[in-house]
């Protein structure tokens, strides 16, 4: 009878010690900020896992820091142009306020051949929407669009491709500087690319984990600032 009791009672502490992590790993990061992070693949994080994504890591280094957010809210889709970002934000209904929204929007106007002008007009609309949604600028982050030219899928057209991403990273520059955002340049850890292979995903195309950990560095600069 004791062995039975003894038996009992190391199960039952087992269960309380097992609930009790499981709590702890549910509640871990869980704050009362909100943030929203807008894209396409590069946000959504095509071909790593959700651990790895940008908008996850960013939460994990805030609240290392000693904020407090929740989960990154996450609008983004692989393949969305800057239309088809508006579209979504649309039907999502989004209602403020969010403490951070990221930006990062644009590969798909330029790679689809979509004007330079409807990227501009469109970029600012979903800026002064998460503008709004923020309750001010201060808390609004302009990314650069990634170099995919230094990824083996874009390779054999690497000056080319580089030369059109310039041209709209300089509007993406352009319209932080006119609404006041605060703008990170990612494009220049993409362009590490070729002599940095662990940069890119196993798809040959779009950034891995590691990659995504960099691009968390840049932005902790600018919010440490």
């Amino acid at each position: 009878m004791k062995k039975r009791h003894f038996i009992v009672s190391l199960l039952l502490t087992l269960i309380v010690i097992c609930a009790c992590g499981t709590f702890s790993k549910s509640n871990r990061g869980m704050g009362e900020k909100k943030y929203l992070a807008l894209g396409d693949s590069y946000t959504i994080g095509e071909s790593v896992s959700e651990i790895d994504r940008f908008p996850e890591q960013l939460v994990v280094a805030l609240n290392e820091n000693g904020a407090s957010f929740q989960r990154p809210e996450i609008i983004a889709r692989t393949g969305w142009r800057t239309d088809q970002l508006i579209q979504a934000m649309e039907q999502a209904d989004l209602q403020g306020k969010y403490d951070l929204v990221t930006i990062l929007i644009g590969v798909n106007n330029e790679f689809q051949g979509r004007s330079s002008a409807s990227f501009e007009s469109e970029l600012r609309t979903i800026c002064k929407t998460a503008i709004r949604l923020a309750g001010g600028k201060q808390h609004v982050y302009l990314l650069s669009i990634p170099d995919y030219g230094f990824t083996p899928f874009g390779k054999r057209r690497q000056a080319e491709i580089s030369t059109r991403i310039d041209e709209f990273n300089a509007i993406v520059q352009s319209i932080s500087v006119e609404l006041q955002l605060k703008f990170i340049d990612v494009t220049a850890i993409s362009r590490l690319g070729f002599e940095q292979k662990e940069l890119i995903a196993d798809d040959g195309l779009h950034p891995s984990g590691k990659m995504y950990a960099e691009w968390v560095k840049e932005l902790m600069k600018q919010m440490n600032d």
